[in-house]
């Protein structure tokens, strides 16, 4: 006997009813994102890997550990996306999109990390991404993060979900910082674990990543990035923050926030639940003003975030268990009886010109009228349309309401008649 093939290890399927709750998630959220001027981009999902070591950071998690990364046939070395951003600056410089032009571009799609699966998280997994090109000042900024707030309240989770913010400053700013890192580390390498001995001195601000408690009461003794950023900085944050309190979205600032991939700078934002335990991060993101020059194209701001559909998707259902979305049909066609399956077939098909959005299905597979109205209620009907031998012979069918239990004989030769009928009961 064949060995049963099973789903590699973290990549997970996705059933009808899980597909459209996810659907559900995905167009409020694209209806927002187009309100707001954006456009999709579709990028692919494996590119050189060289875009994402450049790009995140030879010293991240990221690339140390969670790529999947190999050789194709010709020896190049390729990689499966692990996050979105730098597959859409290297989009927009090789397609001319950036160079003096704003830019304001969503995608969607799988990602992939190797990690250890969780609920929630997983090797493969699903976000939706924005990124904004041209705009470097903080009204841009709040102009997001305000857009992000409202995807909370179109799908009804504003009060499960916070803001937290910080700045990380410029890039001369980081580099002054990594040098009370350094000496502050230096000072206590004794204790330090391998990770932060490993990190501190190619990419010490992603030592204050690290999860391990003990390290964690090291870095509270350490002053906050926001103690030395420079007056431009200070001036674009604390303009964002009264942006912020003036369109009414609450957030705390924390100062222990940073970015897990090297690209960042300036304003850096997340969003978190505590209902979901440990996996509490929905959304995050913030400014990149220097990824791409570092890519190969002209230097231009860029802010963007990305929101790990998995974890949406789970807060929704768990805070509003009520939301169920339907999966039902409108009209289901019935046929019993000699010349029927073939009179259906032809109407079925006028019916579906006439509404092209509606979900119609037509029974397959013969059987009584009440194992075919047994299959209607099984998908859930709205409306059935019946055909028997009787019908046939008097040139009518029967549209039978399946929710009030009302129904109505309509002749076939009036088919405006009758797309005008399932109209109006459609509609009610």
């Amino acid at each position: 006997m064949t060995k049963k093939i099973q789903a590699v290890r973290g990549m997970h399927d996705c059933l009808p009813l899980d597909a459209s709750m996810y659907q559900y998630v995905e167009t409020r959220i694209i209806q927002v994102l187009s309100s707001y001027g954006f456009s999709e981009i579709r990028l692919p999902v494996v590119e050189a890997t060289p875009l994402f070591t450049h790009a995140i950071g030879d010293m991240t998690d990221v690339v140390e550990k969670e790529m999947y990364t190999f050789k194709d046939r010709r020896g190049m070395s390729v990689t499966l996306r692990p996050e979105g951003t730098a597959g859409c600056v290297r989009a927009g410089i090789e397609n001319g999109l950036l160079y003096n032009q704003e830019q304001r571009l969503w995608y969607m799609g799988p990602m992939f990390r190797y990690e250890r699966p969780q609920k929630g998280r997983y090797r493969q997994f699903h976000q939706i991404g924005a990124e904004v090109f041209g705009l470097q000042g903080p009204d841009i900024d709040a102009d997001l993060i305000i857009m992000t707030a409202k995807f909370w309240k179109v799908l009804g989770i504003s009060d499960y979900i916070h803001l937290e913010l910080n700045s990380i400053g410029s890039i001369a700013t980081r580099k002054n910082y990594h040098h009370t890192l350094i000496a502050l580390l230096e000072d206590n390498v004794q204790i330090l674990d391998a990770d932060c001995k490993r990190r501190m001195y190619a990419n010490p601000l992603r030592v204050l990543d690290s999860k391990n408690p003990d390290m964690q009461a090291l870095f509270d003794t350490i002053s906050p990035i926001g103690h030395y950023l420079d007056d431009k900085s200070h001036e674009h944050f604390n303009e964002l923050c009264q942006l912020l309190d003036l369109a009414g979205i609450s957030y705390r600032v924390n100062q222990r926030l940073v970015r897990g991939l090297d690209y960042y700078n300036g304003t850096v934002f997340e969003w978190i639940t505590d209902s979901l335990g440990a996996q509490g991060s929905i959304c995050a993101g913030g400014r990149y003003d220097t990824l791409v020059g570092l890519l190969g194209g002209r230097n231009t701001p860029g802010i963007g975030f990305a929101i790990g559909l998995e974890r949406l998707v789970l807060l929704v259902q768990k805070v509003l268990p009520e939301i169920t979305v339907p999966q039902s049909i409108d009209l289901y066609l019935i046929a019993s009886g000699q010349g029927t399956e073939r009179a259906m077939f032809l109407l079925s098909e006028t019916i579906r010109n006439a509404f092209p959005d509606l979900k119609i299905m037509r029974n397959f597979g013969g059987g009584s009228f009440k194992k075919q109205f047994s299959r209607a209620n099984k998908y859930r009907a709205r409306l059935a349309i019946v055909l028997g031998e009787y019908e046939i012979n008097h040139n009518q069918c029967i549209i039978k309401d399946l929710c009030k239990g009302t129904q109505q004989t309509v002749s076939l030769s009036q088919i405006s008649f009758l797309i005008r009928m399932l109209s109006n009961i459609l509609q009610t």
